[in-house]
């Protein structure tokens, strides 16, 4: 079966992607992987075949940062070239590939027109619960209060997107031969890769949306870091990074962190990432050690506390670890997850990020619930192989 593959966003845009098409390609798959450039060598790397999309977030994070207002005064001179060039290739990738099913981020937009083209099924990802309509909760990252037989309503938002870009898509519908309107097939299936023990199934969705569980990516190699070793080796560490998060003050961000962390006895292992977090001269010292990216599943279970942005896939990787979280959620479906993390007394009460200081993430850190919770739900994922679950459905469509 020939199966293509195309996200694009963050890194926790990408890591299920490779994750899942790694594990077709070991089940005897024909499997490609559409990235932008910022993903493209990693992805070869790991040995898997990529179809670069034009486009970097990467870039156009580092030029603008995450900002709300930076996106909506760029968005025609910078947002809408790329994500019209991202589209574009997507869909020439999928008319050059010709595959049996196209499975694709709800980002991108063209995937059920070149399926379309094509005549194959499409089956669409949805990182986090944005797409498929529910009245149990609001998707995430529209609101976190809970509006009752209202919250379908919120899905609607996930609309706005196409409209956004509907130029682009006409082109490309025009450029695949398809009409100019009317609507394309629907997924052929939609999968939810999140965990049933984090966020139970809702009753009303269709039989076609399978929470499948995560899809966490297999673990790499790292280099030896003897440094590391020590530091965690010495205990009582707290883990923090905000991923992608650059945006407003990263030195007053980690100048909080470290604050709070001393203030209740805890060490600091910092991730810069992409800009998020940064740790000014006054804060170092024995007791602080930077990284700019840390692999989650080693390192996570050898700390005490996380403090991170509340993404989809830190969530994931920090309560598979059996670790307590101090959210500091940023925006989109951040808060959703900090909120959930908290009601689940998996971690604290979030610290909106404009929000924090030391005082107030010590709060956060003094008020972290027992740990027994944590390690109950970090037990039941565990069980749970989600790509698996994903391969099932994938290998119905043939």
């Amino acid at each position: 079966m020939r199966i293509l593959l195309l996200t694009a966003g963050s890194r926790g845009d990408v890591d299920p992607f490779v994750a899942l098409a790694q594990r077709a390609a070991a089940r005897g798959h024909e499997v490609r992987l559409g990235v932008t450039r910022e993903f493209t060598e990693q992805v070869r790397a790991v040995g898997l075949d990529p179809a670069p999309l034009d486009g970097s977030f990467a870039d156009l994070i580092a030029r603008q940062g995450v900002s709300p207002w930076a996106a909506y005064r760029s968005f025609r001179t910078e947002i809408l070239p790329m994500m019209a060039a991202v589209l574009r290739s997507a869909a020439d990738a999928a008319v050059a590939y010709r595959p049996d099913v196209v499975v694709h981020h709800p980002k991108v937009l063209s995937a059920p027109l070149a399926a379309a083209r094509l005549g194959v099924p499409h089956v669409l990802v949805e990182i986090v619960p944005t797409v498929t309509p529910t009245r149990e909760f609001p998707a995430a990252g529209v609101t976190t209060v809970d509006l009752g037989r209202f919250n379908r309503l919120t899905y609607r938002a996930s609309a706005a997107g196409s409209a956004m870009l509907r130029g682009p898509l006409r082109e490309i519908r025009s450029s695949l031969g398809l009409p100019a309107r009317g609507a394309v097939r629907g997924p052929a299936s939609t999968l939810v890769p999140v965990s049933p023990a984090l966020l139970a199934r809702p009753a009303d969705w269709p039989g076609t949306t399978v929470l499948t569980g995560p899809w966490p990516r297999d673990p790499v190699a790292e280099p030896d870091d003897p440094e590391l070793d020590r530091f965690l080796a010495g205990g009582d560490v707290l883990y923090a990074g905000f991923g992608s998060m650059a945006v407003g003050d990263p030195a007053a961000r980690g100048r909080a962190v470290v604050e709070a962390a001393r203030a209740v006895g805890l060490r600091v292992l910092a991730a810069t990432g992409w800009g998020g977090l940064e740790l000014p001269a006054e804060c170092s010292g024995d007791d602080v050690l930077v990284r700019r990216a840390l692999p989650h599943d080693t390192v996570l279970p050898r700390c005490a506390v996380a403090v991170h942005h509340g993404g989809a896939g830190t969530v994931h990787a920090v309560v598979r670890a059996g670790v307590r979280s101090a959210t500091v959620p940023f925006l989109a479906d951040q808060p959703f997850w900090g909120g959930l993390l908290h009601r689940r007394r998996l971690g604290a009460r979030p610290v909106p990020v404009r929000r924090l200081t030391g005082d107030r993430l010590r709060g956060a850190l003094e008020s972290l619930p027992p740990p027994e919770p944590v390690a109950a739900v970090a037990a039941a994922m565990a069980g749970e192989d989600g790509c698996a679950a994903a391969l099932q459905v994938l290998e119905r469509c043939r």
